[in-house]
């Protein structure tokens, strides 16, 4: 079964670490280790944040692992590289929509739940076919994000990016 820790490792330096940022433009405003403060203003983290202190690092992998990892039943999926990327892409996209791109690709039902028929599905899937074809799912999302606010057309390249790495 799936590890959460390499998965989230690797997300974690596509999300660019350990650090504060606020990027012109990003709809998700104010973000520490990818965590939005605008999604996520409850996090405990903040309440650090906002006294100088740096978040635990446990508190950070939590949260991953509680929001992202847990609702894609990620612990249930055979083959790391699958998770990995759903994983990923849940993080940058939300569990919803990881979830109906892997049901499309693998052809059941895109309602962005995981359970049993989904979760057979993946793990009856071939990596070396399912791995691209959600990368080439992620980037048509992408475009169609772009497609629809041109203000984001900044992103796209780093989405690609992303996307490719993930892949890889």
């Amino acid at each position: 079964m799936a590890d959460f820790l390499p998965a989230f490792e690797r997300m974690l330096v596509n999300e660019g670490g350990y650090r504060l940022v606020k990027v012109a433009g990003d709809n998700g405003g104010l973000t520490y280790a990818g965590i939005s403060r605008k999604a996520w203003p409850d996090w405990p983290g903040w309440d650090d944040i906002d006294a100088g202190r740096v978040p635990d690092a446990t508190m950070v992998r939590g949260f991953y692992r509680a929001n992202f990892w847990r609702p894609l039943e990620l612990d249930e999926v055979a083959d790391q590289r699958i998770a990995q990327t759903l994983f990923d892409f849940a993080v940058n996209a939300g569990p919803g929509t990881a979830a109906k791109l892997a049901q499309l690709v693998i052809g059941t039902t895109p309602d962005g739940k995981v359970g049993p028929r989904t979760l057979a599905a993946l793990n009856a899937a071939n990596a070396d076919q399912f791995v691209p074809l959600y990368a080439l799912a992620k980037i048509a999302r992408y475009r169609d994000i772009v497609t629809r606010d041109r203000s984001q057309i900044k992103f796209l390249l780093g989405w690609i990016n992303r996307t490719l790495k993930e892949a890889a």
